[in-house]
């Protein structure tokens, strides 16, 4: 049966994103001195230093809106560091919300596609020939962000275009403040070379899948689907009783889970108020 969705589900999944990206900014207080976490509305608003993924209003819609106070300081902390207001508002939210920010001034830049898989039961892992899957440990870091940072550069060209791309600098901070939130780091190698990457988050039974790439000249080998697999097979052992991965809508990303039989739950909406015009 395909995983149905309601506002219970919804509530849930967002409410493990909002505590990562809590996590992932609390970590990055030993690198920037500007890391902020705000509690709102049951969600968070998070600075995790320039240009990080986690710089972002997240987990709204499922515990209250918030007032045109609580707007005022969110913005008031963003305009501190000089950097826009990024809200990821999922469309099972409260409305309110929505009418809210565009009331402010906020516009829809983009959307993100929220899928999902009930874990009920040991998953078969995936294991094409050459192809091996593990996590990875510190003292491997480097080449893990040498072969993820080369595969993102170098999207599948099908969906929506990226809103951004991060540079290595970027990129390397917000991994490092993954793992301190408690997220794993996996490597996929063939034939012993390191050829993909992605990343396990989990929480509250919630497990997020995120990061997945693989190096152009090794895809369509499998290597996507031994890391898919890999981290399932983790995250069911571990106790986790759904997983969740956010991809573009219409993406190969998107294409390659609902193949593994990840169903659409929701969609998340990024609104953006920019820095120039935020109250200072």
């Amino acid at each position: 049966m395909p995983l149905f969705c309601d506002t219970a589900l919804a509530e849930r999944i967002e409410r493990a994103e909002a505590r990562l990206i809590a996590k992932a900014s609390n970590a990055a207080r030993g690198r920037t001195s500007d890391a902020f976490v705000l509690p709102v509305a049951g969600g968070v608003a998070s600075f995790a230093g320039a240009g990080s993924p986690y710089n972002k209003v997240a987990g709204l819609g499922f515990c209250g809106v918030p007032g045109p106070a609580a707007w005022e300081q969110i913005e008031r902390a963003y305009a501190a560091v000089g950097a826009p207001v990024q809200v990821e508002l999922a469309h099972l939210a409260d409305p309110a919300i929505g009418a809210a920010l565009t009331g402010r001034g906020y516009r829809l830049v983009l959307f993100d596609n929220v899928l999902g898989l009930a874990l009920r039961s040991e998953p078969e892992r995936v294991r094409p020939p050459g192809v091996e899957v593990r996590p990875s440990g510190a003292e491997e870091f480097e080449p893990w962000l040498d072969v993820v940072v080369h595969g993102f550069a170098h999207p599948d060209a099908q969906g929506a275009a990226l809103h951004d791309e991060l540079p290595r600098d970027v990129f390397a901070g917000a991994a490092r403040d993954f793992a301190a939130a408690g997220g794993i780091r996996y490597i996929a190698l063939y034939d012993g070379v390191i050829v993909g990457g992605a990343r396990l988050h989990m929480t509250e039974g919630v497990a997020q899948l995120a990061g997945a790439t693989t190096a152009p000249a090794h895809r369509r080998r499998g290597v996507q689907a031994a890391l898919l697999s890999a981290r399932i097979a983790d995250a069911a052992a571990a106790g986790c009783d759904v997983a969740i991965v956010t991809t573009l809508p219409g993406s190969k990303s998107q294409q390659n889970v609902q193949r593994q039989g990840f169903d659409l739950l929701y969609t998340r909406a990024t609104l953006v108020r920019q820095a120039s015009s935020l109250v200072r």
